[in-house]
């Protein structure tokens, strides 16, 4: 997941590091001095998620519960011609003179995983921000809401969300860091996935196992580089995302604990 929460750490950012062969390596900590690659991964043939996916998130600043975040994928949607699943994030919530209403929404291939449309419109205390782009990999442009065109940095692209729906594709170990050039942008690039330790949590769902990744995306979005983001994902095949924390401008700290969790088909 910038001076926002976003920017801080940037959800958004997330996801994109993952992507595939020859766009992403991976080194394990503690041999720093001479890293060593891991495999490269593949987009299984069965995702984890699926349309009808649906987490509710209890939202806390600086520790006090203040409003509620969703993260789902809604169902399958045409975009260019071409078959999609369209997943969203919202974050609302706040105190008076810091209130975060953020969503994100992505539009992204299901066999391949890569984008073809991404929405934003952040409202973060002072912050705000609306951007909406469609994507041509066969073309390898992008054209925003406003008529702004310009070059891909990939003919795979990952947006902020996307990222993180790739993120729950890929095998994490303690000590894996991936540096992934699959952000839609250049300027965003690379995105880096770090996978620092294994924790049980407690949450209003429950008690969960999970694999910690820190995000860090060039951008100003939610795992943007201001946000120290934290992402607990659930520690098997599904990586649900189980909890959130990043950081937020004026009050300081943001976390999203999982509440409720659908899965989908």
């Amino acid at each position: 997941m910038p001076s926002r929460f976003v920017r801080a750490a940037g959800l958004v950012p997330l996801a994109a590091a993952l992507l595939g062969a020859g766009t992403f390596s991976a080194a394990r900590a503690g041999t720093a001095s001479a890293p060593r690659r891991a495999a490269v991964q593949t987009v299984p043939a069965a995702l984890p998620f699926g349309p009808g996916e649906r987490s509710t998130y209890q939202v806390k600043l600086a520790g006090v519960s203040v409003g509620r975040g969703t993260l789902e994928v809604t169902g399958v949607e045409v975009v260019d011609g071409n078959n999609t699943l369209h997943a969203r994030m919202t974050i609302n919530g706040g105190v008076p003179l810091a209130r975060v209403d953020d969503k994100y929404e992505t539009w992204f291939d299901r066999d391949e995983l890569f984008s073809r449309r991404f929405k934003q419109d952040i409202h973060e205390v002072r912050y705000r921000r609306n951007r909406s782009y469609d994507f041509s990999p066969e073309r390898r442009t992008w054209r925003r809401e406003n008529g702004e065109t310009g070059p891909l940095a990939t003919d795979k692209p990952l947006d902020d969300l996307s990222f993180l729906f790739y993120a729950r594709t890929l095998t994490f170990s303690v000590g894996d860091t991936f540096t992934l050039n699959r952000y839609f942008r250049e300027s965003g690039n690379p995105v880096t996935l770090r996978v620092v330790r294994r924790e049980t949590v407690k949450v209003p769902a429950g008690t969960y196992k999970t694999i910690v990744v820190r995000p860090t995306i060039h951008t100003n979005g939610l795992f943007g580089q201001g946000g120290q983001a934290e992402v607990y994902f659930t520690d098997d095949a599904r990586h649900i995302v189980v909890m959130v924390k990043s950081r937020v401008p004026v009050v300081g700290s943001l976390t999203m604990q999982l509440q409720t969790y659908t899965p989908g088909h």
